[in-house]
């Protein structure tokens, strides 16, 4: 049975804000409170209302907030850790204006800024989701708030992807794409703004509920009117977007509005994780992992508060009947007289010594519980060790600590390998498919690079340009001086600082589209990981460049250049496919076209062009 797209979303919300999910016989979890309850501990709420059943204050002793930090922190990424790799020297040249290409797009949108805030909610609830969208030939990133989600909660991709936001009625006029009759008729159905469950964010009265709705569906929801006696074998199921709304009447019917449906090419939402967790949408981030001993803390918080509050106030005892009900600090402090009965003495009550030191103590034992599961010992939170301690032992507790944030980290860089190769580089590719100059700021080690492979081809191809003009003037071309020239181009090359010039105009449209195809499997997304002690690894890349300056023959030694390279890769800051590039580029000088097979034609002259990075 065909159902549509506006009842699919009504399904799908009421069983995400209602319903609950067995993971195992024992365990029942509902996604949405779960969300719901790390909201509120993040920002200092108690759950179950500010006071107390007697009206007092609920303190709330907020100890999530840092285990996030830390973990924001130790697992932060960075646009600049971001490089592609060519897989095979043919595509050097390309992957370097693909990298021209992304450090560009990451500064026009932001990127760094994106990776902030993908960090930052993968640390507090340890899932994000991703979504990539393409406006005006520009790709922009975003991270979707789990507050405007309704995910499945059990499988991110069960059911098509949901997305919750509002409008003003004026934005939805400009949306020119939209079915602007159905918007006329939508924009009476206007309402405050509210979160999943129904509750008003705000008194604003001029915002109107949409879905944006992704994914596989039932291709003949794209048709007016669909043939609702297809068999379930013949029905096709293709990529496509709904922009919806509806509106319930008093009979409790709904009133649907469809404003946009149409193909799209890929879904623009990705599901990504800290660690991702069997059976369940949402992975476990810093603040759930927390959730027992923040209400514990709080427990012993309040119960400390209130353990004070009564010793702060003195109590009497007396026999006297005349002292029933009354205030003894309200009648001093107005200046009244006391009088009491013979051998009926007033005596204050034994209240200021209650047992604080054992509510801290199991309010302490819950925090230290809270750092063992989070990974964050007082060495990760800044806590100078007591006097005594070994520095050792602080470096392997931060170590073992750090060593959770190593893996999480791996897989953010995974999660950004699928960004690059889903999302990010097929739109580069329709950028880089260009005529257009591009002019590149790079890298020392990148500057080495492109150079070893522009200065030899420039200095043939200055050489040819000069037997050019000799023979054309009658005269004898003399030798080639490839020393000489190099020379001449590398003190050209000088003026440039570390910018350089690639013009693809001269590949043809056809060997261009082949060397574009296909490019986002032939180079490796390399992402540094910036949990490493980099004072360690400064030291090693130190001792390694004076050994092979005072000794460069002992990398002739098979062994010893094995050595080498792994001692490299593990410092995971050079490759030495870089250095190896590098020389073989370096020890592949271009040649010159012999005078005698120019023929009075000139040769090709090309610039610092990407064929010759190509090697076509």
């Amino acid at each position: 049975m065909l159902t549509s797209i506006h009842e699919t979303i009504r399904e799908a919300e009421d069983n995400y804000l209602e319903g609950t999910t067995k993971l195992s016989e024992y365990v029942d979890w509902s996604m949405h409170d779960t969300i719901e309850r790390i909201d509120a501990y993040y920002n200092s709420r108690h759950t179950s209302g500010a006071t107390d059943s007697l009206g007092r204050e609920k303190p709330f002793f907020n100890i999530v907030t840092a285990a996030v930090n830390i973990w924001y922190r130790a697992t932060d990424i960075d646009r600049k850790d971001i490089r592609l790799i060519p897989i095979r020297q043919s595509d050097i040249g390309m992957s370097f204006i693909a990298n021209v290409h992304l450090q560009e797009w990451m500064k026009r949108t932001r990127f760094g800024a994106f990776l902030n805030d993908w960090g930052r909610t993968l640390s507090k609830y340890g899932s994000a989701i991703v979504k990539f969208v393409e406006k005006s030939g520009e790709l922009y990133p975003s991270v979707v708030p789990w507050s405007r989600f309704v995910p499945d909660p059990m499988d991110f991709d069960a059911i098509p992807h949901i997305e919750k936001f509002y409008k003003t009625p004026e934005q939805l006029r400009r949306m020119e794409s939209y079915d602007q009759e159905q918007v006329s008729e939508l924009i009476s159905a206007t309402s405050t703004r509210k979160t999943l469950d129904g509750t008003e964010q705000d008194n604003a009265d001029n915002f109107i509920e949409i879905y944006e709705v992704h994914g596989l569906i039932d291709s003949r929801l794209l048709e007016d009117n669909p043939d609702l006696s297809i068999e379930d074998s013949e029905i096709k199921y293709i990529q496509q977007m709904h922009v919806v709304s509806f509106v319930q009447a008093k009979d409790g019917k709904y009133d649907d509005f469809t404003l946009y449906k149409g193909r799209e090419a890929k879904d623009p939402y990705m599901i990504t994780h800290l660690i991702a967790e069997e059976g369940r949408t949402l992975a476990i981030g810093a603040v759930e992992h927390l959730f027992d001993a923040q209400w514990m803390q709080n427990h012993s918080v309040k119960s400390i508060k209130d353990t004070l509050d009564i010793a702060s106030k003195l109590i009497f005892q007396t026999s006297d009947t005349n002292y029933a009900g009354r205030n003894v600090l309200s009648a001093i402090e107005t200046g009244d007289i006391f009088v009491h009965q013979p051998n009926a003495p007033l005596t204050r009550l034994a209240n200021d010594k209650p047992d604080i030191s054992a509510f801290m103590n199991f309010r302490q034992m819950w925090a230290n519980l809270g750092q063992e599961v989070t990974s964050t010992p007082e060495a990760a939170r800044g806590i100078t060790p007591p006097s005594g301690t070994a520095l050792g032992t602080v470096q392997i507790v931060t170590g073992q600590g750090l060593s959770l944030f190593e893996i999480m980290t791996e897989n953010k860089g995974q999660h950004i390998e699928d960004m690059m190769r889903e999302y990010v580089i097929p739109y580069l590719k329709k950028k880089m498919d260009t005529t257009d100059e591009l002019v590149a700021t790079l890298d020392q080690q990148s500057i080495a690079e492109i150079d070893s492979v522009y200065i030899p081809n420039k200095a043939a191809q200055a050489y040819n340009a000069d037997v050019k003009k000799t023979l054309l003037a009658g005269g004898v071309p003399t030798p080639y001086d490839q020393q000489g020239y190099e020379a001449a181009v590398a003190n050209t090359m000088r003026g440039m600082g570390n910018k350089r010039v690639f013009k693809p105009s001269e590949i043809d449209e056809a060997s261009w589209k082949d060397a574009l195809k296909d490019f986002e499997w032939r180079v490796n997304v390399e992402v540094t990981n910036e949990n490493v002690d980099k004072q360690v690894v400064l030291q090693t890349l130190s001792s390694i460049l004076q050994t092979v300056a005072s000794n460069p023959a002992i990398l002739q030694d098979p062994n010893a250049k094995m050595i080498f390279s792994t001692i490299l890769s593990e410092t995971g800051r050079i490759s030495p496919l870089q250095l190896s590039a590098t020389q073989a580029l370096a020890a592949q000088p271009a040649q010159p076209t012999p005078p005698t097979q120019m023929s009075g034609q000139p040769p090709p002259t090309t610039g610092v062009e990407t064929a010759q990075l190509l090697g076509k």
